[in-house]
């Protein structure tokens, strides 16, 4: 919250540029939607659409982490070091709860630390960066909020483990 509320001020107080674009302009460029001047069917549509991209993204993903083992995946973690938060941030990037219960699960079997732990689950924004890119075609707008996330994820992580 309070790196969510510090990047806000800065947005808000510091830089004067504001670009101020119609609502959904982007979301409905190619669909068309807009057009129709039937909010409920527009919205339904979006709504169809988005959930079945999401299911088809955590199916996949669910697959593959069963595939993967949890033993497989907790040995690539580096037990003890420095740079295991920076590690777990990354898979907290995972859009799946699964990566979430495997951080969550680490953790509880000792194979993770605190700070670790706080990192990953800070990086899981879940499916909604999946969204994010594909709704926002600005690929550099969504490169710094992830690259902001990490780096938030991974400081916090960090400090914890310093002090826990």
């Amino acid at each position: 919250i309070v790196f969510g509320a510090l990047l806000d001020f800065i947005f808000r107080h510091i830089r004067k540029k504001v670009v101020i674009e119609e609502p959904f302009e982007e979301l409905c460029h190619d669909c068309h939607c807009h057009e129709d001047h039937n909010i409920l069917k527009a919205a339904l549509e979006h709504t169809v659409k988005v959930a079945l991209f999401l299911l088809i993204v955590n199916l996949t993903l669910t697959a593959l982490m069963e595939l993967a083992g949890e033993a497989a995946i907790s040995r690539l973690f580096l037990s003890e070091s420095v740079f295991q938060p920076a590690l777990v941030a990354l898979i907290g990037f995972i859009p799946n709860c699964a990566a979430s219960v495997l951080i969550a699960q680490l953790f509880l079997d000792g194979t993770l630390s605190f700070g670790s732990a706080v990192a990953g689950l800070c990086t899981g924004a879940g499916l909604g960066l999946i969204v994010l890119w594909r709704t926002n075609h600005r690929w550099k707008e969504n490169l710094t909020i992830m690259i902001y996330l990490y780096a938030v994820g991974t400081l916090c992580g960090i400090v914890l483990d310093m002090f826990i």
